[in-house]
């Protein structure tokens, strides 16, 4: 019998200034129980990864990224991690809740509207030149500075900041994947991927989707290809075999994640794995 260790999950500690903040800060060498180790990990929270200096692996959902001066690394909520450290890593991380901004800008897709969030098919890291990466780290020290000398209204100055943040990076991520920009995407392709967040595990087919959006598949199809390079139906497949595979790193049955992911058994299950991954679930989990 194979033993799967359990995968530890990290949540945010909203009152440790006092009152509630949904943002934190930190110095990756100096952060008090920062994981940096081999341990299986994931967060509940969003996490933006600033390397200075350092060297090794970061493995996000099994993509492994090098780690290197000015890599800036994304992590969004539930993805499964672990560090190997060849050289010891040292730079800010920054992370924060969605209701931080959500709430702020009354806009339940705002998070989904930056590339590198709930990413499945492209990189979840880029590396910067020295002048953008200065750029950043700017903004970073003003939230830094502010965390220095908390007042009433500084969760508004922070707030701003942040924001300033994600839209540069949004911008230099585009610059370096060479995906489509904010400015241009449909309303309706960020629905879309709000609602795979939310869905995924009951519906399998493009056809739900486009009847929760009141759009046809065509549309569906063409704005997604459009603005991921990716068809719908691909998109609910990769976001899929991601939740499948992080799943499997935990100790359940093959039979009980099968049906928590609306399959009728687990043969179809199993025929669904093996067809995209080329290996079936007993055998992943055994490689993991």
């Amino acid at each position: 019998m194979t033993v799967v260790p359990k995968i530890k999950t990290y949540h945010f500690l909203p009152y440790k200034y006092g009152s509630e903040l949904l943002l934190d800060i930190g110095r990756i060498e100096t952060l008090d129980n920062y994981v940096l180790d081999n341990t299986l990990h994931q967060l509940s929270f969003y996490e933006v990864i600033f390397i200075e200096e350092g060297a090794g692996t970061i493995t996000l959902n099994e993509n492994k990224i090098l780690i290197n001066p000015r890599t800036i690394i994304f992590t969004s909520p539930g993805q499964v991690r672990c560090w190997e450290i060849e050289k010891e890593v040292r730079g800010y991380t920054l992370f924060f809740e969605k209701d931080f901004l959500h709430l702020f800008f009354s806009d339940e897709l705002f998070l989904y509207r930056f590339q590198y969030f709930h990413q499945y098919s492209r990189p979840t890291e880029m590396q910067l030149s020295a002048t953008s990466f200065k750029k950043c780290l700017e903004l970073l020290y003003g939230i830094e500075q502010e965390f220095g000398q908390l007042q009433n209204d500084s969760s508004h100055l922070i707030r701003s900041l942040l924001y300033q943040l994600l839209v540069l990076l949004n911008r230099y991520y585009a610059e370096v994947h060479n995906v489509q920009r904010d400015t241009y995407v449909h309303l309706d392709f960020y629905r879309f991927r709000s609602l795979l967040e939310k869905k995924f595990a009951d519906n399998h087919g493009t056809e739900a989707y486009s009847k929760m959006l009141n759009v046809s598949s065509g549309f569906l199809n063409k704005i997604c290809k459009k603005f991921s390079g990716l068809s719908a139906q691909q998109m609910i497949h990769y976001k899929l075999i991601s939740e499948i595979k992080k799943q499997l790193c935990q100790n359940k049955s093959v039979k009980e994640i099968s049906y928590e992911f609306g399959f009728s058994d687990p043969s179809n299950f199993n025929r669904f794995f093996k067809k995209f991954t080329g290996t079936t679930p007993q055998q992943y989990r055994k490689k993991m």
